[in-house]
């Protein structure tokens, strides 16, 4: 089967074919989530390379829901944080508390010990309480009076932020951006997937019908698949040249760290694994370069919005020669 017949079918959910893992848990989530078809393929993208995901939209439009479908479908826990400005780190992490029967300090974990996270509103959150995130998301750990826990796994933390309502928030450093291996929008639905959702929620709430697709070792698998794509140098090079384009564009003051070029690495294997290859292609580091590189971009000019950094990948995408592979 080429790669083009299964990513038809991935669209299309072909019913008389069986599904592999990743088809079902998509399948799963899109009977929550309507008309999102592309989104859903990406976070799911995101959750087998093992990275986090940005979610920066307007209130209402499924950023939580879209989060606890996949820790639905993929029979994982999910705990929820509603970031304040009064939040602590330890809010986050958890904390040492005294067990009066011995006497002794005992570790009480925090909501982020969980399969997926929702940090809801991040940019409410002071900048230290961001921080505590940034040990979790980058080693899978929680280090508490010197003592490292390790986090559950598969581990995603989806952040969600409103970027119409700005009073009262921290701008996201540049160091828990660059944690993020993908930032996404999910816009309003068409009117065609917004009827559709009204209908099925008169008398349900479509999440409550969502069981597991898939096992805990089954999963495993295909995290460990998606890592296996094999990468040819000339196919990395050309992720890395990407990555150095934005740093030379001139209204660029810092482009895309080495650490998003691994994450673009990544995210396109597990593209690859999604769409049935073993093997990973100049078109799958393309499709993710949109969305994984614009949020590493400082620019220039403080005003500049997140349409301009993608902007600047556009450029570097056309401007930089793709390998032919054979």
């Amino acid at each position: 089967m080429t790669a083009e017949e299964r990513e038809a079918r991935v669209l299309e959910h072909v019913p008389d074919l069986p599904m592999t893992a990743g088809e079902r848990i998509q399948r799963a989530v899109q009977s929550v989530i309507s008309g999102k078809t592309d989104e859903i393929r990406t976070v799911l993208t995101v959750l087998l390379a093992e990275g986090h995901v940005l979610l920066e939209d307007v209130p209402g439009v499924g950023k939580t829901q879209l989060a606890r479908a996949f820790a639905a479908a993929i029979g994982g826990t999910v705990r929820r944080i509603q970031c304040t400005p009064d939040l602590l780190p330890s809010d986050i992490t958890g904390m040492s508390v005294l067990d009066r029967a011995s006497g002794e300090l005992r570790f009480q974990p925090g909501p982020v010990f969980a399969n997926i996270v929702i940090a809801d509103e991040i940019n409410r959150a002071s900048p230290k309480t961001q921080a505590a995130l940034l040990e979790c998301m980058a080693e899978g750990q929680v280090t508490v009076d010197g003592v490292t826990h390790r986090l559950p796994t598969p581990f995603l933390v989806v952040a969600t932020q409103n970027p119409i309502d700005m009073e009262g928030t921290y701008a996201l450093p540049e160091a828990q951006r660059d944690r993020f291996m993908v930032r996404l929008e999910l816009g309003y639905p068409d009117e065609g997937a917004e009827l559709a959702m009204v209908q099925a929620r008169e008398t349900a709430q479509p999440l409550d019908a969502v069981r597991p697709v898939t096992t805990d070792a089954q999963f495993s698998a295909e995290i460990a698949a998606a890592h296996a794509v094999r990468a040819h140098e000339l196919v990395e090079r050309y992720a890395v040249r990407l990555a150095r384009a934005t740093r030379e564009h001139p209204d660029v003051r810092l482009g895309a760290s080495p650490r998003a070029t691994l994450q673009l690495v990544r995210a396109a294997k597990a593209r690859a694994h999604l769409l049935g290859r073993d093997w990973l292609s100049p078109d799958d580091v393309k499709a993710l370069a949109e969305h994984v590189l614009p949020h590493h971009l400082v620019m220039h000019d403080p005003r500049a919005r997140h349409d301009d950094a993608r902007a600047v990948v556009a450029h570097a995408i056309a401007s930089t020669v793709a390998p032919v592979m054979r």
